[in-house]
């Protein structure tokens, strides 16, 4: 659903040092979308039909064309390919959410896939970019998720780098993703989704009046032999209505095997102020949840909504961010603290933000942050 309503003692924690670097960019929009691919690439999406890029680490941010047609589309979330290849999905009601893509560093832009479904709206947009499951140069494989029509989600997947995009599996060969009422998936920061999942594929976490649960998808149902796909699904005991639940998952992936740790986050967006939610769901087979739930909520959770949550493997940490700020956990999950500005640094480098994609965060009114290597050591 889109970020916006629908119908239905704090821990006093140490805090940590240096952190974003506020960065100069040549928008107002309200940015929502970043994805950073290294070597000095990442590219950003926001309102009004808004999409960034840099090939020099943030140091200049170019302001692209807005595609044909998209200038008061809102574009929730960006996946690039390299620095001249991206694609940009937005929000919004029926033909309002759409795909573009561009091949030549954004001097032109093909719509390639507009919402079939009059009273839908896409949530995220997502690609597999390892080498270990998804050994091509192409790293072609996406998938595309939305609200629910006739009570299941809505998936399209892709094998071709967003050219063409097909709904998830036959019926015959595959089992929806089956909403509960009221329930339905936060478009805050395109990190409702990720590719790959716990075991390889794709998962993706739901709020709402409806509850917050976590989906994966598996390569068969152990129950039906005659269904080859199926979802797996855990509460995730966040607390949901109209304006909160789960928004965010990140993985951890060990260096060997396909099944990842995950760390959810959420919260009430409606209360910036309210204590957050974490929770972390470590490494299992999957086949184990179905009758077990290993999630754990933190003991010390984040220090308000949080929309983001990325982990960095370099320094074992999680970080997490928000409207009125930014934590890390070092112990997956059970304790968060603030990330507080030094004196050298403004007063509010950090909150104000939306969506994250180490090292870089983006926010509203055109907010770009890019991680100090030292903040988390």
């Amino acid at each position: 659903m889109r970020y916006a309503l629908i119908l239905c003692v704090l821990f006093a924690a140490t805090t940590a040092n240096a952190q974003w670097e506020i960065q100069s960019a040549p928008t107002t929009a309200d940015l929502r979308g970043i994805h950073a691919l290294g070597k000095g690439i990442a590219w950003a999406s926001g309102s009004d039909g808004t999409v960034l890029r840099t090939t020099d680490d943030g140091a200049h941010w170019q302001l692209c064309p807005t595609p044909p047609g998209a200038e008061k589309l809102d574009f929730r979330g960006i996946q690039a390919f390299d620095e001249k290849t991206a694609i940009v999905m937005s929000t919004g009601k029926g033909p309002l959410s759409r795909l573009y893509k561009t091949t030549d560093a954004c001097q032109t832009w093909k719509l390639v896939f507009t919402n079939p479904d009059p009273d839908g709206s896409w949530d995220a947009i997502r690609f597999r970019f390892d080498w270990v499951l998804n050994p091509t140069p192409n790293y072609g494989s996406g998938v595309l998720i939305g609200d629910p029509e006739n009570g299941n989600y809505v998936i399209y997947t892709t094998e071709n780098r967003g050219d063409t995009w097909h709904p998830w599996g036959p019926l015959e060969v595959a089992k929806p993703a089956r909403a509960q009422s009221g329930e339905s998936i936060f478009s805050a920061s395109n990190s409702a989704a990720i590719s790959p999942g716990v075991n390889g594929l794709f998962s993706f976490v739901t709020g709402g009046c409806g509850g917050s649960r976590l989906f994966f998808a598996q390569l068969h149902s152990p129950f039906d032999a005659s269904t080859w796909w199926a979802f797996t699904i855990s509460n995730l005991h966040i607390s949901s209505n109209a304006t909160s639940g789960a928004f965010s998952v990140a993985a951890r992936f060990p260096a060997r095997g396909l099944f990842a740790d995950l760390m959810v986050v959420g919260g009430d967006y409606a209360k910036p102020e309210s204590p957050g939610t974490a929770v972390y769901i470590p490494n299992r087979v999957p086949i184990r949840n179905l009758f077990s739930n290993p999630a754990t909520r933190s003991e010390h959770p984040p220090h308000g909504f949080r929309s983001a949550v990325a982990y960095s493997p370099t320094t074992n940490t999680w970080i997490t961010v928000g409207p009125n700020g930014t934590d890390i956990s070092t112990d997956d999950g059970r304790n968060w603290r603030a990330l507080r500005p030094t004196p050298n640094e403004p007063a509010d480098a950090d909150r104000d933000w939306n969506a994250l994609s180490l090292p870089f965060v983006v926010g509203p009114h055109g907010r770009i942050g890019k991680l100090r290597p030292e903040a988390l050591k």
